[in-house]
Parts: structure tokens; sequence; C-alpha cells
């Protein structure tokens, strides 16, 4: 199937905490959309590599579900941006998740069910933050769950992102 995005590969982006390197993508991201013209076509970005968390907490969660986490406090109230973050082995650290999904409007949706994302990204709590406003959303899917793919090339981040004035996804 083919979507119609311009794709474009972002390079060395995937390395460091993931928390920082969330930062820089979702930079790139906004910076991308923003200097976007309206008519333009949907943009993907692609990134791949393995970063690292340093545990200062006591939560649960993976890399991939931190990326996430920070990526969605990034962009909060972005509309047209959405993020994926995933182990292609399907797993990501102790956990039956390989990542997330988030968008501009996670924060208001986890703000709104009383969740504090910045408590749980401080705790590297990302999976019971993903669980917990999956429950409050009425199950929509922000974990991403494929299960076990026998195989574990990297790391990988896609990024859709709408032109100006683009819709928000609903993650």
């Amino acid at each position: 199937m083919q979507l119609g995005l311009e794709t474009e590969i972002v390079p060395d982006a995937l390395k460091g905490e993931a928390r920082e390197a969330a930062r820089t993508l979702a930079a790139r991201a906004v910076a991308r959309q923003e200097s976007s013209r309206h008519d333009a076509k949907p943009l993907c970005l692609l990134a791949g590599g393995e970063t690292t968390v340093t545990v200062r907490g006591k939560g649960c969660g993976g890399r991939n579900q931190e990326f996430a986490l920070a990526f969605a406090l990034e962009i909060a109230e972005t509309d047209g941006v959405v993020c994926l973050s995933a182990g292609t082995d399907g797993t990501d650290g102790p956990t039956d998740a390989a990542g997330a999904v988030v968008d501009g409007g996670t924060v208001a949706q986890a703000r709104a069910a009383g969740l504090d994302p910045q408590a749980f990204l401080a705790n590297n709590d990302a999976y019971t933050f993903f669980a917990a406003l999956d429950r409050a959303t009425g199950g929509a899917a922000h974990h991403y769950k494929p299960g076990p793919t026998g195989t574990n090339v990297m790391d990988l981040v896609a990024v859709a992102i709408s032109p100006r004035g683009g819709e928000r996804g609903n993650g």
C-alpha cells in the first residue's frame, strides 16, 4: 500500500540517551513541519540505531517507550506529527511492548486522565504510563505490541509529519 509520503532517512539519529535523541528528533520534525508549504506532501522521517537509558527511577519500560514519552512531551499540542518508536525484535526492555506511538495530543490526553507524563519519565516508568493511558482512553493503542519477531536488527523510529495545517493523529 502506498501512502504518498515523502521519506527521509535520518542518519545517526538513534544513539545516546533515549530522551536526548527524542528531543533532537522532535525538534527536527517540528522544524521540518514549520518550514513546509501547506500543499506539500506529508513526510516520513525514518531513523534507526539503538539508544540507551540511564535508569534513575524505579519504573518499568525500555528505551523505545522512554523515547516515545520524551518525544510526546516535546511535540505536545503540535498538530500533524506522529511518532512510532519500536524494537525490531518485538520487545522493549523487560516488557511485552516493542515501543509506543505518540502524537501532539498524547500529553493532553494523559493530563486529562490525571496522568503526569513528566513524572513518569523522571521515574523511568514509560511502560506504566502508556498502559495507564491506554486504559484511560478506552483501549486506544499507544503501546505497540507486535509480539516477538525473531529478528533483532535495531530500533526503528518513524515520524509522520503533515504539512502545516495538517490534521493531528489520533494516538
